[in-house]
């Protein structure tokens, strides 16, 4: 039996913009994207001889068929068409889970990851980001775990400057987000205003994270705060702190704040953890070479 293990980097939207509904059921989407060090950690067992299992250490994520790693080790092997006799898959959860933060994209990502390289990176980058797009949308992205912006349903990479070094505090409110239904909330109303993505590369550029913190925009806010005014009173909070810019991470709940100083983001994360609130704090995560 061969082990593998592999982390699966959670990201953050600094911008994301939701266009039409496309034909084939997408939303056209446009998103500047950044991997952080919040992360699980996924192990793979090949060679078990037994059916396919894939198990987490958060009971409310589905298992089996049903998860996103299952998933991606199964177009893994039909694209390679290869067959491991007998897979594990196990999951060390951390990114909590209907927050935004991409942690069932990301623990797929891992699993693509860990296979290709097991398997003597058989597939190229861009190709293991194609096999990505047929399990989610934000497979790809999180394969690449690089900053990004991501356009088309979020298969549409370019890179994009890195994040100068900061500190993200999380905070997930007492509620989940259900992302078909906002959809169609965005759908049925008039979107007042929308992120500014040029404004924002250039931002990155010049890494200049204060403002960085003034472009953070995310229309599915829309969507989310007139039902929901607890997370005006989160944004409040975090900006009290010291917070540079507060946002909401893809489609919700949960939302971030960036800070420059970590006594500062500390702060942030202890008091409104000590209010109720599931915190959590994150730097940037880069690759190392």
């Amino acid at each position: 039996m061969t082990t593998l293990e592999e982390k699966a980097y959670a990201k953050l939207n600094l911008t994301l913009d939701v266009g039409p509904l496309r034909e084939d059921g997408y939303h056209e989407i446009s998103s500047v994207m950044v991997p952080i060090t919040l992360c699980d950690t996924v192990t793979i067992h090949l060679g078990t001889g037994e059916p396919w299992q894939a198990r987490t250490t958060d009971d409310s994520i589905p298992t089996g068929r049903k998860n996103l790693a299952y998933k991606a080790a199964k177009a893994f092997y039909a694209a390679a068409g290869a067959d491991p006799d007998g897979l594990t898959i196990e999951i060390e959860k951390h990114i909590p889970a209907g927050g935004g933060l991409g942690g069932g994209s990301a623990d797929a990502a891992a699993v693509l990851r860990a296979l290709n390289r097991h398997m003597g990176c058989r597939f190229s980058g861009e190709e293991l980001e194609r096999i990505g797009l047929e399990v989610g949308s934000d497979v790809p992205f999180c394969v690449r775990c690089a900053p990004c912006l991501a356009e088309g349903r979020g298969e549409r990479l370019m890179p994009v400057h890195p994040m100068p070094d900061c500190y993200y505090v999380m905070v997930r409110p007492n509620f989940s987000a259900a992302t078909p239904e906002l959809y169609r909330k965005l759908d049925n109303m008039r979107i007042p205003a929308h992120p500014k993505n040029r404004e924002m590369l250039h931002a990155l550029e010049l890494g200049d994270l204060r403002e960085i913190g003034c472009q953070l925009f995310n229309v599915f806010e829309y969507a989310l705060l007139q039902d929901h005014p607890e997370l005006f009173q989160i944004e409040n909070a975090l900006e009290n702190c010291g917070a540079l810019g507060t946002s909401m991470t893809g489609s919700g709940s949960v939302m971030f704040g960036i800070f420059e100083n970590f006594d500062f983001a500390a702060t942030a994360s202890m008091s409104l953890m000590q209010v109720g609130y599931q915190t959590f704090l994150a730097t940037n995560f880069r690759e190392e070479v």
